[in-house]
């Protein structure tokens, strides 16, 4: 299964009141349609599916599925902690039309190498969709291996996993150890290129939300044998990826779409939203990076 290369993470957009918004969902699509987002992830972290409902999940993927109209694909968060709760709903999301399930690791119970395998086993066993693994031990504790990745590739339909280990030496592993039509993705925004260079698919991206078009021009400069111009662009973007992982997130993605006049709402508690320096810090940066590229432009 083919998702693209440039997959944004995308938030979860809310009213001024806190509740889902389907209207503004709608607006945020077209715009990452727009930017060159080959696929979205919803409900993932960024999405900040912790404090979704499991029915505000169900809604949000039924509209995400018939706004796209497959013009990109879609991806939906539906992992937790308890397996069988993961794969019923795993097999609920499944009936409405999404490209692929992705469910992240198992969180604070911290199973062994074989709970893993099984956990991923069950979930793929019971719905007719791919599946994509999400590996993330900063938030999980729980680093899924090379050995056990490359033994959950050899099941039919999970295809690809989201790696967010940081571990190149883990994901060349992976990269070697599994068939060509499984894909991985980088999960850190910063290690797209480095990704890329060792045979990696692409990135499941949170920076896309803003700097969609760069990143796909960076990612489309590299598959061309443009390695100076994807190098420039990688070191261009890296202060703003940076910048918007100084809080955390969803807080800063979510003030930037805010200030760029795509409306998203706030964060639901227990995060926050930025404080007023963090604020400042954040545009300041993303001004910089902007003005950088027109220069760019203009000297092209």
């Amino acid at each position: 299964m083919d998702f693209g290369r440039l997959l944004t993470a995308m938030v979860t957009p809310f009213d001024e009141n806190g509740k889902l918004s389907l209207e503004r969902t709608t607006d945020l699509l077209e715009h990452l349609i727009r930017n060159g987002s080959d696929g979205v992830v919803v409900a993932g972290t960024t999405g900040e599916s912790p404090t979704l409902s499991s029915e505000e999940k169900l809604l949000l993927f039924e509209h995400v599925v018939k706004v796209a109209a497959g013009r990109l694909k879609v991806i939906v968060g539906t992992g937790g902690n308890n397996t069988k709760q993961s794969a019923e709903f795993s097999r609920e999301a499944a009936k409405l039309g999404v490209d692929a399930v992705m469910a992240v690791a198992p969180y604070y119970n911290k199973p062994n190498q074989e709970g893993l395998y099984a956990h991923y086993r069950t979930i793929a066993e019971n719905v007719d969709v791919p599946v994509v693994v999400y590996n993330i031990p900063g938030r999980s504790k729980v680093n899924i291996s090379a050995e056990t990745m490359i033994r959950l590739s050899k099941i039919d339909n999970i295809v690809a996993v989201k790696e967010a280990s940081g571990d190149l030496d883990q994901m060349a592993e992976i990269i070697s150890g599994t068939d060509e039509d499984f894909h991985l993705y980088s999960g850190d925004d910063g290690l797209t290129l480095p990704i890329l260079a060792i045979g990696g698919q692409g990135v499941i991206s949170v920076s896309s939300h803003i700097i969609g078009s760069e990143m796909k021009n960076m990612i489309t400069a590299f598959l061309d044998g443009d390695i100076k111009e994807a190098a420039f662009l990688h070191r261009a973007m890296l202060p703003l990826m940076r910048e918007l992982f100084a809080a955390p997130n969803p807080a800063p993605m979510k003030t930037m779409l805010n200030h760029l006049g795509i409306p998203v709402g706030g964060v639901r508690l227990p995060m926050v939203d930025l404080t007023d320096g963090e604020r400042a810090s954040l545009v300041d940066v993303y001004s910089r990076f902007k003005s950088l590229s027109e220069q760019k432009i203009k000297n092209s």
